[in-house]
């Protein structure tokens, strides 16, 4: 078992435009991108958990060419609102570097 950032060569969150997150992890080789592939520790049920929103508005994408995994949710407020603690959306991606990988 591996940490997911222990795997990834990159992970990241951003905003995708004021009202979508999107969540990228990249692999640095083939073999280490299948290996997680195959584990598929990143789903639309993870996500709705992790970001308390609903599962039919999660999209999570396995890019093979790309050796990446995406992921896009709501935004939980807006960019620029008020109660935005986060206006760019990068550090939302901190709760999937812990998971646990096969």
């Amino acid at each position: 078992m591996a940490a997911l950032f222990e795997l990834a060569s990159l992970m990241r969150s951003k905003n995708a435009g004021p009202f979508v997150l999107t969540f990228d992890i990249l692999f640095g080789d083939e073999a280490t991108y299948r290996r997680v592939k195959l584990a598929r520790p990143i789903t639309a049920e993870l996500m709705a958990h992790l970001y308390r929103t609903p599962v039919e508005q999660v999209v999570v994408v396995y890019h093979d060419n790309a050796r990446a995994i995406k992921a896009s949710i709501p935004r939980p407020v807006y960019q620029g609102e008020l109660a935005d603690n986060d206006c760019y959306g990068g550090q939302q991606y901190a709760p999937l570097m812990s998971l646990q990988v096969d």
